[in-house]
């Protein structure tokens, strides 16, 4: 049946059975016959024949287009099938968020070179939308990123684990330690971890989702993080997961929250839906077990 539907995906996109005949290199008798096969087969009318033209029929239409999908998925199938027998030639390009720490995708990244040897594995680190872009232009294979934005058809999005927002502070600001509302640190300067050109998007996050009202301070690394705090000069927005990279002696951590709800940030892996295969679909799944 695959080649029939190629046969109609030329008909109907040359609106001629003598052009799809040259272009699939059959004779135009034999491409009507197959139509007619494919039709009996089917037990519909795709095409109303008038003459020497013809109409698409609304069945015929939905098929067209949908062989179209499944046709593109074949040639991808057959494309990854390959590259598993030919593993030693496969590169896998993988992103993981650089604030949210490393230990998952390591154990991920260990597991993946132990069960597949011959992938070559390379590893970006970066901002949301460092990673975003890299996806975007087809520079990753797969993103492990938090969401920022709604969740697309165009992406695989693999949920992997979502953790409370919390804020770092200096231990003598006088704050309930139970709780902190990020309404009320609007006096003190927010601390941005950034080594790249992306504040600009990392301050409209920060004010339009999580409400912050401070100017802000960009520092490079957490050590940098951790001595504006010890000086009192910003607070830094974590989440939970994070609070061993924070020496607890220097500063103190308070779960945050916005009016009476608590700030919750999600974790997906991301792929691009019509770049999913085996690999990526396999370090996806070592990921999530990561995870659980």
């Amino acid at each position: 049946m695959f080649q029939q539907m190629q046969y109609l995906i030329s008909i109907v996109k040359n609106h001629s059975f003598t052009q799809a005949a040259v272009d699939c290199n059959i004779s135009q008798s034999a491409i009507s016959q197959q139509m007619k096969e494919l039709e009996s087969r089917l037990g519909v009318k795709l095409l109303n024949r008038k003459g020497r033209s013809f109409e698409v029929t609304e069945a015929g239409q939905y098929f067209y287009t949908h062989s179209q999908d499944i046709l593109a998925n074949v040639d991808q199938l057959i494309k990854n099938t390959v590259k598993i027998e030919k593993n030693d030639e496969v590169e896998l390009h993988v992103g993981y968020l650089r604030s949210f720490g490393t230990t998952e995708f390591l154990q991920t990244v260990s597991k993946f070179t132990q069960e597949f040897p011959k992938v070559k594995i390379k590893i970006s680190s970066g901002t949301h939308e460092e990673l975003y872009e890299l996806l975007r232009t087809g520079k990753l294979d797969l993103n492990f990123s938090d969401q920022r934005r709604a969740l697309s058809n165009e992406y695989q999005n693999e949920f992997l684990t979502s953790s409370e927002f919390m804020v770092a502070v200096n231990h003598s600001l006088p704050v309930d330690d139970r709780k902190i509302d990020i309404a009320d640190l609007a006096d003190i300067p927010c601390i941005l971890i950034l080594d790249g050109n992306q504040q600009k998007a990392e301050e409209e996050y920060y004010r339009d989702i999580l409400g912050v009202k401070s100017e802000f301070v960009v520092a490079k690394n957490y050590d940098e993080a951790q001595m504006l705090i010890a000086s009192n000069q910003g607070y830094l927005i974590i989440n939970r997961r994070m609070r061993k990279q924070l020496d607890q002696d220097i500063v103190k951590m308070i779960p945050l929250i916005k009016g009476d709800r608590k700030l919750i940030q999600n974790y997906y892996a991301y792929w691009q839906a019509d770049n999913s295969g085996y690999y990526i679909e396999t370090f996806a799944d070592l990921l999530k077990q990561s995870f659980a």
